[in-house]
């Protein structure tokens, strides 16, 4: 009897929380697209529109709702592999990737630097010729932004940034589908970066203005983002009539900001960097007392792993923390970009409002 009224009580919520969900993803008006994305690498979100990224959330909030809330089998990706290159380890990468194409009926195959050498045994030309032969598409999380570029040149297939020195595209993607799920829009959204200017800071500045989003970023002197990046951002910014603010202060960067974000101090390869880093970032751990510069419904992410230092406890665990929503998100953006590189599907949901 206790089991059964256990079972009823979890489907009653599992209801209510698709209800919700699909209330937020309904409440754009029905759309008709020609945005077409089969074919195209994914290296950095300043290649793609803002109708494009949109497109990818939009495919990414369907999937989400027809697989996880509804139930279905959608085997898109039947009889397609998909090469996963990781010369970085990761958590978040390698599941979602690996367990959302193998939901959508592909198969993929993890690749580490036991395996695969890029440009060591085998030039990066004749890696990205061998791929094309084999797989669907490759997601490579590497070291260096130009070896990606090289492989996107030498191969037939399509090419995805799964993370490197210069961009982060597929987390932003998730950052960006867990901010409309929990505000129901994005346009006129404030987000503060307060942290290392890298590769996720640079992902969010060739994006952030395309949905009519505001960016205040603090940085300690000597960590500022590429300032060939923010030239672009700034075009960006005028071109979208949006505000970017830079700063070295972050209680000024929080000030009536909607999203506090943060990321690590210390990347894969500055190790040896870290007590210089520890020095520089004395003071830009996020905290409720940061929080209280914020707009009164402010909401904190992180990419993780995460330590201490950046964020405490008290924030990190607390309601306002989107973080675990945010690492669930990796995997139905990852979908919704493999499903839109390798297919002619359309979302059957409504359009969101961004």
């Amino acid at each position: 009897m206790l089991f059964n009224l256990r079972n009823l009580l979890n489907a009653a919520t599992l209801r209510k929380s698709s209800k919700q969900l699909v209330q937020h993803f309904r409440s754009g008006q029905p759309t008709q697209t020609n945005v077409n994305l089969k074919g195209r690498d994914l290296l950095t979100l300043q290649n793609y529109t803002a109708e494009e990224i949109k497109y990818l959330l939009w495919t990414a909030s369907d999937l989400k709702q027809r697989i996880k809330y509804k139930g279905e089998y959608l085997p898109l990706l039947q009889g397609k592999s998909l090469a996963m290159i990781f010369e970085k380890r990761s958590t978040r990468t390698r599941l979602s990737t690996e367990t959302g194409f193998a939901l959508l009926g592909g198969h993929p195959c993890f690749l580490t630097t036991q395996d695969i050498h890029l440009g060591v045994n085998e030039s990066l030309t004749d890696t990205a010729r061998v791929l094309s032969s084999m797989t669907n598409a490759v997601l490579a999380r590497v070291y260096k932004q130009s070896d990606l570029d090289l492989l996107a040149k030498e191969a037939s297939i399509p090419i995805v940034n799964g993370l490197s020195d210069s961009y982060h595209p597929i987390q932003i993607l998730a950052d960006y589908l867990t901010l409309q799920e929990h505000y129901g829009y994005l346009k006129g959204l404030t987000i503060s970066w307060i942290g290392d200017g890298n590769n996720v800071l640079n992902s969010i500045l060739m994006s952030a203005a395309k949905f009519g989003m505001h960016l205040r970023v603090a940085t300690p002197k000597g960590f500022e983002p590429d300032p060939n990046i923010v030239k672009v951002a700034e075009e960006y910014s005028k071109e979208y009539s949006t505000k970017l603010f830079f700063t070295t202060d972050p209680l000024e960067a929080a000030s009536g900001a909607n999203v506090l974000v943060t990321d690590t101090w210390i990347s894969m390869g500055q190790e040896e960097e870290k007590a210089e880093r520890m020095k520089a970032f004395h003071g830009y751990q996020i905290t409720m007392q940061t929080g209280k510069y914020a707009a009164s419904d402010w909401t904190f992410l992180h990419c993780l792993p995460r330590k201490p230092q950046e964020v405490d406890d008290e924030v990190f665990y607390s309601p306002r923390s989107l973080a675990f929503q945010e690492a669930e998100n990796r995997k139905w953006t990852i979908m919704a970009v493999m499903v839109s590189l390798l297919t002619d599907y359309s979302p059957q949901l409504q359009k969101p409002t961004f």
